[in-house]
């Protein structure tokens, strides 16, 4: 089943994290639920004009909401003199009842990041270049930077094609039954001209 099951829900607690972190009673639940996930559309909606967002993570306590962006490009985040994250602050205000803080932390190597690398192809993908090259680039920038292993699916009408097609590309190894091993997984929807195309990200950083 180790490719039927998403390999970082299959490894938490092992080496991955929960990136809510919160508990509350059944009756809070579901607000907090929704609310969480209408923070991460509007942040996501708000950068999606290139992948900048790697990873929200939200934590709660009894009366403070705390944002953590990892991003590639904190300045895009959080604008001239702080105006992009305090007009971000405003707008998560209208969803969050209560006090919120929001930080904002650089990646240090997007290439490592499945997220970054997946919306990076289908960005490219919208933009028309050949599914091979766009891929192949991604690939040889993610091993440089010092993973063990990618494996790249793009599923779809690949390069305006009449029939949709699945191709695959792996470099390096990618463990999917190894629960210490760091695998990190992104799925990505890109919209082209011909239709939606697919794209999943497997990076293999090594073992925890």
């Amino acid at each position: 089943m180790g490719q039927k099951v998403n390999p970082v829900s299959y490894r938490l607690q092992i080496s991955k994290d929960w990136s809510s972190k919160w508990f509350t009673r059944k009756a809070d639940f579901r607000n907090w639920l929704v609310e969480d996930t209408k923070i991460r559309d509007v942040i996501e909606k708000r950068f999606n004009s290139r992948p900048t967002i790697a990873r929200i993570n939200i934590e709660r306590s009894a009366n403070l909401t705390t944002i953590t962006i990892l991003t590639a490009k904190a300045g895009a985040v959080i604008g001239k003199q702080g105006a992009g994250i305090n007009e971000l602050k405003k707008e998560l205000e209208k969803i969050v009842k209560g006090p919120i803080r929001i930080n904002v932390e650089e990646v240090k190597r997007p290439e490592l990041s499945a997220k970054l690398v997946a919306e990076n192809i289908g960005f490219q993908l919208g933009k028309r270049m050949n599914f091979r090259r766009a891929v192949k680039m991604a690939c040889q920038s993610t091993m440089n930077a010092g993973a063990k292993g990618i494996r790249v699916e793009v599923s779809g009408r690949l390069n305006g094609a009449e029939m949709s097609r699945r191709e695959k590309f792996i470099e390096g190894s990618v463990p999917l039954h190894t629960l210490r091993a760091d695998v990190d997984f992104y799925v990505c929807h890109a919209p082209t001209i011909a239709g939606i195309v697919g794209v999943k990200v497997w990076i293999y950083k090594g073992e925890k």
